[in-house]
């Protein structure tokens, strides 16, 4: 009866050690992650987005800057359709520039310019 104690009384012992570990290691996880997509590294991801989906400014409503985003996706989806799609190409460049130009500055050269200094365009 003795042995069964002792063999429960470890086995809630290390349970509980795994608990502990696992929840350190899920808040580490969700730390690092919102590192990931906030402060100066939101670089990659708006970067990313700038390449893929710039032609509907999806990368500056990441940044935080709903103003440009929606005066790009006006010029992509109106003027686009006015100019019979010449202006959605204009957009998709512009985008991929911006999203070069977001990829090659330094983390801190990045955070200072478009999230300190708020500066919404290149």
């Amino acid at each position: 009866m003795s042995e069964e104690k002792n063999f429960n009384d470890d086995l809630k012992d290390k349970s509980k050690e795994f608990t502990e570990e696992a929840k350190e290691s899920a808040s580490e996880f969700a730390e690092n992650a919102k590192e990931t997509f906030t402060g100066s590294n939101k670089k990659i991801l708006a970067g990313v987005l700038a390449i893929f989906l710039g032609v509907f400014g999806v990368h500056k409503f990441v940044l935080g800057y709903t103003k440009e985003g929606v005066i790009i996706l006006v010029i992509t989806l109106i003027l686009g359709i006015l100019t019979c799609g010449i202006a959605g190409w204009v957009m998709c460049v512009l985008g991929l520039i911006e999203g070069i130009i977001y990829l090659t500055k330094s983390d801190e050269e990045f955070y200072n310019t478009y999230q300190v200094g708020k500066k919404p365009w290149f």
